[in-house]
């Protein structure tokens, strides 16, 4: 399986910025989708995901300010992020779960057994 990620770069703080990952090497529409970020000098966090069925869940610091989606006739996942803080600075990662058909969305790390080279995302203040 591979992860191809993009739409990372430079924003000022209120604006907005979409992310999208290119999955290949299995059947995308089988699995959830996940998106983790990780600021400099901190741990890798739980960001947004996507089951295979499109029911989402967010971490409680983007809720209502990111949107995750997929499309699975192109095999891709996306992170719409709008109203950015420079809190929200960090390389972004796209994960994909390890486990088809999962009925609850999982939000650990542990359980995404692909994942992307990482976008970076910076929000200027």
């Amino acid at each position: 399986v591979q992860l191809q990620a993009s739409g990372g770069g430079l924003v000022q703080a209120g604006g907005s910025l979409r992310l999208s990952c290119a999955a290949s090497g299995r059947t995308f529409s089988w699995y959830g989708m996940g998106w983790f970020r990780q600021a400099p000098g901190k741990e890798r966090e739980f960001v947004a995901a996507i089951s295979w069925k499109s029911s989402t869940y967010y971490a409680d610091s983007v809720k209502g300010r990111f949107a995750i989606s997929r499309d699975n006739a192109k095999n891709t996942v996306s992170l719409q992020m709008n109203s950015l803080k420079p809190e929200d600075t960090a390389v972004y990662y796209c994960a994909a779960d390890g486990s088809a058909f999962r009925v609850v969305v999982t939000t650990s790390e542990y359980e995404y057994s692909y994942w992307g080279q990482g976008t970076q995302v910076t929000v200027s203040s």
